[in-house]
């Protein structure tokens, strides 16, 4: 044993030299799995904390729109649709007029309020994370998870946000470090292929559908009766619609913050809320990370064992 003893003075004497380097640094945590830590030991980076960021945002559900915003559009049948954004679609009754309470016209509609509300959550969450980070050194932040969860009788969201802030040592941090969902093995990966990650992109999209008659007896399995036609499986046009709807203006918004860069790792997530009969809130959350080319496709050196059993 005294042979792996460094000489030492103080309250460190007799602790050999790994661990004498060890508790030479401050306190750090991490919230990277064994496996994914010893990745990045394999990648040169090192954790220096647990970042986190919360927010809370709270928004409500209205049948009207209360203030009328630039380009605002009044359609005959259904007044105070609001800012349509790029999407809105229209359906009319194919029967006449049949009574006071028949429902004559349908929409679906881009609801932009709806996007912007959750983008500030977001937003605020991230930044307050990257806060963090920066306080710390960090080069960037893996590992990223975030939720975005009701608070209980409140009407209100709690985005959350959290990850692993590392830093590269030796090198000057960056003034807006990387941030990643991507760790361990999948980030290996990601650099042998020649791709560094730039940032994560997320964004929400959100369409209101307020269904005509055909959707209202579709929705209920009563159309045949209105369309003379014999029962079967039928196509919703205007919830097929509304569905296709979401997803393309999501995926539009995150073309949007691209540039030239690539998304990796997608996830897609769909949710609605049915707010009537035959009414539809439809949102949609895509989330991924965006990767940037820097070099060729070049294989890493096989990890170095961190710990060994002889």
């Amino acid at each position: 044993m005294a042979a792996d003893v460094a000489p030492t003075d103080g309250g460190s004497a007799g602790l050999p030299e790994a661990a004498q380097r060890r508790l030479g640094h401050g306190p750090w945590s991490s919230s990277l799995s064994v496996a994914d830590f010893a990745s990045c030991v394999a990648l040169g980076i090192e954790p220096v904390g647990f970042v986190q960021g919360y927010a809370v945002v709270t928004w409500r559900y209205v049948s009207g729109y209360a203030g009328r915003p630039v380009g605002y559009r009044t359609f005959t049948g259904y007044p105070n649709l609001g800012d349509t954004g790029d999407y809105m679609e229209q359906w009319r009754c194919p029967h006449g007029f049949v009574g006071g309470e028949h429902r004559m016209f349908g929409y679906n509609f881009e609801q932009v309020w709806v996007e912007q509300a959750w983008r500030q959550g977001y937003g605020l969450a991230f930044g307050r994370m990257l806060e963090e980070a920066v306080g710390l050194g960090a080069h960037g932040v893996i590992g990223l998870v975030d939720d975005m969860t009701p608070l209980a009788g409140t009407g209100a969201e709690e985005f959350s946000i959290r990850g692993t802030a590392v830093v590269v040592p030796g090198a000057k941090p960056p003034p807006r470090p990387f941030t990643t969902f991507l760790a361990g093995q999948r980030l290996v990966k990601l650099l042998e292929a020649g791709f560094m990650p730039v940032s994560v992109v997320a964004v929400c999209s959100a369409v209101q559908m307020w269904g005509y008659c055909m959707t209202a007896y579709q929705m209920v399995g009563s159309a045949a009766s209105w369309s003379g036609g014999v029962a079967g499986v039928t196509s919703i046009d205007q919830v097929d619609r509304a569905q296709r709807a979401v997803r393309e203006l999501a995926r539009e918004h995150a073309r949007a913050e691209l540039g030239g860069d690539t998304l990796h790792g997608v996830s897609l997530q769909v949710s609605e809320r049915e707010i009537g009969e035959a009414d539809l809130s439809l949102q949609c959350v895509l989330k991924g990370t965006r990767v940037r080319r820097f070099k060729d496709f070049d294989p890493l050196p096989p990890p170095t064992p961190v710990v060994r059993l002889t």
